[in-house]
Order: structure tokens, then C-alpha cells, then sequence
């Protein structure tokens, strides 16, 4: 009896104390919660922070590129116009020579983003010479209107509209004012880039009014190169006007060379598949941001590449 009543007893007491030692730990663990969080709640919290910091990395990046970088946004060689605007505040310029049988001009493009999304035009041909005779060009002005930024699968979209105007001297220019709309679409698939334009022309008739019309598509593409390369290529035309203007189509290849952020040259060719033009024509030009008239971007970042996708400017011919 002896024997039961002690091993009763120290029973009772190991029970006793293993329910003590528990009451202890069960509110330790309520009021710590986190203090051995299982591993998977680890790496969780791990991968949270790098995507917060990832996410605060591409904010500063687009902070840095809108507010303190100038970064040209050329619309030349091509035919094609990028749907991109001119960043707000910021005067840029683009000239180039094109060199053809029988055919040579030089022809020019200011713009200026006097808002975000709008980008006001000046086009002008200083300089033109068609079989032996010489003389000014004609001119144009208008402006870009950016409807939507590209964001996942949406492209840029812009409407684009032209007003052309006589100012030609010593040899035969349009004669008449006229009038041009485009929508214009660009759009980025990591280092491939692309553009589409689809326009109207209403061209004036010299001495007996009204307008003929005719319309304009172009599509390319445009890569980076090693360095501060990159190329474009293009395939782009008119339909027919009238009996004097037939329609035409030519083929494109550019190589661009980019210094500096601010600086894009470009140097290349088109050939015409059909058409009155001449079979080959060669250009060379260059696109450059002057300044910030709004001061709104304070440094120049270091040289980078900088891809002119097809950027063109209308080319009064």
C-alpha cells in the first residue's frame, strides 16, 4: 500500500509540473508570435522586400528620366513618325541632307513640347534642287498630340496634324496649302521597337481650287546595336493623287549613332520599289535637344544609347 501511494504520488506531481511548464510557454508564444516564424514565412517577407526595392528602383529611374534627363525623340530618317512626344519644356531640332540622280535637299525640323503630351511643329526645306535648278523648299507647321502612353500591351498613340504652305522659290514647289492627319502607334517589346503610321493627304490644287487626296502608310522596326548603335528598317508609301503624282512606295535602311543622350546622328538609304522617284536616294542628318526652356531638367545623363525607331519627319517632295 505503502509502495501504490508514492507511485500515485509522483505521478500526480510529474503531471502536476508538465501542465505548469506548459501554461508557461502557450502565452509566450501568443505574445510573441514572430519570435521563431517558420521558414517559409522567412523567405516570403525575403521576397517581398526585394520586389518593394525592385519597384522603388524603377520609380526613381522614371523620376530621374522625367524630371532631370533630356532625351532627344527623333522623328527623322524615316517616313514614319513616332507617336513619342517631345519631353515638356524642351527644344529640339533635326536636319538632314538627302542625295539622289538629279535630286538633292536639305530639309529641316524644330519642335518644341510645350506640354506633356503636345508637341508643337516647324517644317522647312531651306534648300532643294530638282534636274539643275535650285531654290527654297516648301513649308509646313503643326503639331503632335499624344493620346496614350504605352503601358503593357497598349502602344503609344498620337494623332499627328500637318499644315502645308508654299514658300518654294526658283523651282516648282506644291503651289498651294495643304493639309495632312495621321494616327500614329509606337510600341516597345523589350530592345524591338516598332511604329505604325497611317495618314490622309489633302493636297491643293494650284489656280483652280479644291483639293486632291491621297493616303500614306508606313510600318518599322528598329533595334539597338552593340554600343551606341543601332539600325531601322522601313517600308513605306503614298497612293495615287492625281495623273502628275502616281503612287509609290520605297524601302528603308538607317544606322543611327547616339553620343549622347541629347545627340542622334543617322546615316542610310531608301530605295524606290515603284514610283516617280529616284531609285536610290542616300541622307545622312542629325537630331538634337538644345535645351530646356522650362528648366525643369537640370542634368544631361551620362552618354547612352539612344535608338531612333523610325522617327521621321513628312518630307515635302
Amino acid at each position: 500500500m505503502k509502495y501504490f501511494f508514492n507511485r500515485e504520488l509522483v505521478r500526480l506531481g510529474l503531471s502536476i509540473l508538465l501542465l505548469l511548464m506548459l501554461g508557461r510557454c502557450a502565452p509566450a508564444q501568443e505574445n510573441n508570435p514572430q519570435e521563431n516564424p517558420p521558414a517559409q514565412s522567412k523567405a516570403d517577407e525575403k521576397d517581398k522586400a526585394v520586389r518593394s526595392s525592385d519597384e522603388n528602383k524603377d520609380k526613381d529611374k522614371d523620376r530621374n528620366q522625367s524630371g532631370n534627363e533630356i532625351v532627344a525623340v527623333p522623328n527623322r530618317p524615316t517616313f514614319a513618325t513616332t507617336a513619342e512626344a517631345v519631353q515638356r519644356g524642351v527644344l529640339e531640332v533635326e536636319y538632314g541632307m538627302e542625295a539622289a540622280d538629279g535630286h538633292q535637299n536639305i530639309n529641316g525640323l524644330i519642335k518644341f513640347g510645350i506640354f506633356k503630351n503636345l508637341e508643337l511643329r516647324f517644317l522647312n526645306n531651306p534648300f532643294v534642287r530638282d534636274d539643275g535648278r535650285a531654290g527654297t523648299g516648301d513649308s509646313g507647321a503643326g503639331f503632335k498630340y499624344r493620346i496614350i502612353s504605352q503601358r503593357k500591351v497598349l502602344p503609344t498613340f498620337s494623332v499627328l496634324y500637318t499644315a502645308s504652305f508654299s514658300t518654294s522659290t526658283g523651282i516648282p514647289g506644291i503651289g498651294a496649302a495643304g493639309h495632312g492627319v495621321d494616327v500614329l502607334f509606337s510600341k516597345d517589346f523589350g530592345k524591338h521597337h516598332f511604329d505604325f503610321n497611317e495618314g490622309v493627304r489633302f493636297l491643293g490644287r494650284p489656280g483652280i481650287g479644291g483639293y486632291d487626296r491621297n493616303y500614306f502608310t508606313t510600318f518599322d522596326y528598329g533595334h539597338p546595336l552593340p554600343g551606341k548603335w543601332g539600325y531601322a528598317v522601313e517600308c513605306a508609301g503614298f497612293s495615287r493623287a492625281n495623273a502628275a503624282t502616281p503612287a509609290n512606295m520605297v524601302i528603308l535602311l538607317t544606322a543611327t549613332y547616339s553620343p549622347s543622350s541629347r545627340l542622334v546622328l543617322d546615316i542610310g538609304e531608301y530605295t524606290a520599289v515603284y514610283g516617280n522617284l529616284p531609285g536610290v536616294t542616300f541622307f545622312v542628318g542629325v537630331t538634337y535637344s538644345i535645351a530646356d526652356l522650362y528648366h525643369r531638367h537640370r542634368t544631361s545623363p551620362a552618354p547612352s544609347q539612344v535608338l531612333s525607331a523610325a522617327p521621321s519627319q513628312p518630307r515635302f517632295r
